[in-house]
């Protein structure tokens, strides 16, 4: 196979769903609708909890920064595959597709520090509730989210190692993105070193995080230990949809970037990619609003003072 330097490489194609050409229109319009229900769902969370009070507490500001943070995941991925899908092929240059699996790697390790960050404040909040206000304090909960921002760092290896090795033509990737299993098939240059840093990388940020994560089995023994039964419903109504988002979220990533020199089937792989970039940011407005009845009730109220607003506001042109 005739090899061609990296710099030769001014972009490449990403072939999407081109076996599926007869369902791109419906795609489109169900990738759209998953992602207007995204978007919208996390900046509602975000506006709601900037402007209740009530819920300016350590759980609730983490949930602002991880609603933020699935906004900006989902919005690196799904406007390119829609992009895909109207044009049956999309073509991206060689720096944005470098500069998409930087930021790629950059939220999604961002995600696993705040998710890891979340169980603990989960398990205080059950575990050690005297504690609690002492160990979350605002000094500490912005010391934590501070910490989180640690995957700015993580992103640079990876896109820094691929954009120095040469890659053979044909220059098309069979994804929806540039995601780094499928992108690594086209480097003709060895790529064990890289591959093993990616791994050695992935290693070390899912399983320290899931480590920190595994806290919520603590939480779950706790449950047991609360005497009146509506404690338990609403203990474990609480902490199960953070463990649904972890479980969902680790599982698929692990699947994905946790096996070195072991290459699962490209459908395969955009199958379980969907999970990690798609279905995850949606469950998060899902799960964490729709089941907190705090959250909820602040919505509720947000819409009175809006509609009580509006009505003075109508009334008073009457006068």
């Amino acid at each position: 196979m005739k090899h061609q330097n990296v710099s030769a490489i001014a972009e490449f194609q990403l072939l999407g769903f081109q076996n599926l050409l007869e369902w791109q229109t419906l795609l489109f319009a169900i990738f759209l609708f998953i992602y207007s229900l995204t978007f919208t769902g996390n900046v509602v969370i975000n506006a709601v909890v900037i402007q209740d009070q009530q819920l300016h507490s350590p759980m609730y500001m983490f949930l602002k920064h991880l609603s933020f943070l699935e906004i900006c995941y989902t919005s690196i991925i799904v406007p390119l595959l829609l992009a895909n899908l109207l044009s049956w092929g999309q073509a991206i240059s060689f720096p944005a597709c470098m500069a998409q699996i930087y930021f790629f790697v950059f939220f999604g390790a961002t995600e696993c520090f705040l998710l890891a960050t979340m169980a603990y404040d989960c398990y205080l909040a059950i575990c050690s509730p005297l504690c609690y206000s002492f160990l979350m304090s605002p000094r500490i909960c912005t010391k934590l989210g501070i910490s989180c921002v640690a995957g700015v760092d993580t992103g640079f290896l990876p896109s820094l190692l691929i954009s120095k090795l040469d890659f053979c033509g044909p220059n098309q990737i069979n994804h929806v993105f540039c995601d780094l299993p499928p992108l690594m098939q086209l480097l003709c240059s060895s790529i064990y070193i890289t591959e093993m840093i990616i791994f050695i990388l992935s290693i070390a940020v899912l399983c320290i995080c899931f480590f920190l994560t595994l806290v919520s089995v603590f939480i779950v023994s706790s449950v047991l230990r609360i005497p009146s039964a509506s404690g338990q419903i609403k203990t474990f109504s609480t902490c199960s949809s953070h463990l649904a988002v972890v479980t969902i979220y680790y599982g698929t990533m692990i699947s994905m970037y946790v096996r070195p020199n072991v290459y699962l089937s490209l459908e395969i792989s955009k199958i379980i990619s969907f999970f990690y970039t798609v279905i995850t940011p949606l469950l998060n407005p899902v799960i964490y609003s729709l089941r907190n009845k705090d959250f909820k009730e602040a919505v509720i109220k947000g819409m009175r003072r809006k509609c009580g607003i509006y009505a003075v506001r109508v009334k008073g042109s009457f006068n």
